[in-house]
């Protein structure tokens, strides 16, 4: 049986997913919502992922990745009177929700490998689209915003290395197996 919360959950992904489906007003803000938990949840996220793997130094590059993010969304807003598409104020350059959704998205994938910044990345543009569809901001707003994560991240973010520059492997083929022990300098 589905509660109500269930039930409206049930609506606002049908809405979404089903072509020429309408939106209501209530609709976008539950979307918006949804779009503004994720993104607070990625940087939290990204650090939960850093903690796990012992890299501390990537806890400080993240926090200054995202910030330095974050921080230039909000100091371009103050400058840049932009119009949002819902007509409520000039202050839609950029989005400040899709930058807190793009840093860690950019940390992740350039610290970590793809594997971490698909998933990280496909959250991020979710995020970004809530807010599109919303009518909070223009597309080039999410746009600009995943361009500043994405060049502080490459000013502030290295790749990260296995504890003690030791690397090990295995690689199995059908007739033999390698074993290999390497060491970074």
């Amino acid at each position: 049986m589905m509660t109500g919360t269930g039930v409206r959950g049930a609506a606002v992904f049908l809405l979404v997913l089903l072509p020429g489906g309408r939106a209501t007003a209530e609709t976008n803000v539950d979307l918006a919502d949804v779009g503004t938990g994720i993104a607070i949840a990625l940087p939290i996220t990204a650090a939960g992922i850093s903690y796990w793997k012992n890299d501390y130094q990537g806890i400080g590059q993240l926090a200054l990745d995202t910030g330095a993010t974050v921080g230039t969304a909000l100091l371009l807003k103050q400058f840049v009177k932009e119009e949002r598409p819902d007509y409520s104020d000039d202050r839609s350059f950029p989005s400040d929700t899709a930058a807190l959704a793009f840093a860690p998205a950019s940390y992740l994938w350039y610290r970590y490998g793809w594997e971490y910044g698909v998933p990280a990345y496909a959250a991020a543009t979710f995020s970004g689209y809530t807010r599109v569809a919303s009518e909070e901001h223009h597309w080039w707003d999410v746009a600009t915003s995943a361009g500043i994560a994405w060049g502080y991240t490459f000013l502030f973010t290295s790749h990260w290395h296995y504890a003690y520059n030791l690397n090990s492997s295995i690689q199995v083929t059908p007739h033999e197996a390698f074993a290999s022990l390497s060491y970074r300098w």
